[in-house]
């Protein structure tokens, strides 16, 4: 049975930060992720969790410059000084919320720079976050994102994904498996899930290509579902969409998952 979580970054924007925990628990969600949980103290949203009853289960590295336009670290030269202050930190807020898995952000190629030189930086940053997590038993994944959404990102397919997670060779360095950005990429995700599932850490949806709910546009959800529970994924799946109204007006298409689950 999927277990879902709500990515309260894009989801509940008719609430305040804050508020939208207690308002994804009320409509049935057990776990929450975001993006970066840095403008709050986490003792704070740990408070939130725990009167929500709810698990943390994904949110985001520090990514550099986010309101100028950088998209994470893990890529750039120059940068490594500041990429491992990034994790220490964000292993900081991992330790105090309970949550288990660090997306870290490759970062948008910078012009100019040979491609080989970048991925072998992005290489020794995530061993170094996989090797410094591991004592936590918090797992790093690191995520293919498409290039109409995010121009210039990094990593953008599932092979070198999973490739560069096998070179690295730590077991807590994972591919965060977005369905939006796969089908946007590649397609063919439930060829890529089966090849794949051993070596993903995170599984996230949205309808494609509007970035909706999970029950409209090219991608068969339920199938998909069934297809992951048959593979022995037992993670949360993050709904990383943005609602078309208000979110839980929009939430037909989970009630029969919550049901099956009671």
């Amino acid at each position: 049975m999927p277990r879902f979580a709500a990515n309260l970054t894009m989801m509940y924007n008719e609430h305040t930060f804050l508020e939208r925990f207690a308002a994804a628990a009320r409509d049935g969600f057990k776990a929450v992720e975001f993006l970066f949980p840095y403008d709050f103290r986490a003792g704070e949203l740990k408070s939130r969790l725990d009167a929500s009853g709810l698990t943390q289960a994904l949110f985001n590295a520090p990514p550099g410059d986010w309101a100028g336009g950088e998209r994470g670290l893990a890529a750039l030269p120059g940068r490594e000084d500041e990429f491992r202050r990034s994790i220490d930190t964000a292993l900081g807020y991992a330790r105090e919320l309970g949550n288990r898995k660090l997306h870290v952000m490759a970062g948008i190629a910078p012009k100019g720079q040979p491609r080989e030189k970048l991925r072998d930086i992005y290489l020794k940053n995530l061993a170094y976050a996989a090797q410094t997590a591991q004592a936590g038993q918090i797992t790093i994944v690191i995520e293919p994102i498409n290039t109409r959404d995010m121009p210039g990102y990094f990593l953008n397919r599932q092979d070198d994904a999973q490739a560069i997670c096998a070179e690295v060779g730590a077991p807590n360095l994972k591919v965060q498996f977005d369905c939006y950005h796969c089908q946007i990429v590649e397609g063919d995700l439930a060829t890529k899930l089966k090849r794949d599932m051993a070596g993903i850490g995170h599984i996230q949806i949205a309808g494609v290509p509007e970035r909706h709910e999970p029950d409209i546009g090219e991608l068969n959800y339920p199938y998909l579902f069934d297809l992951i529970d048959s593979l022995g994924y037992d993670g949360y799946i993050g709904c990383e969409y943005r609602p078309r109204a208000a979110t839980s007006a929009g939430l037909g298409w989970l009630r029969p998952y919550l049901d099956a689950a009671r």
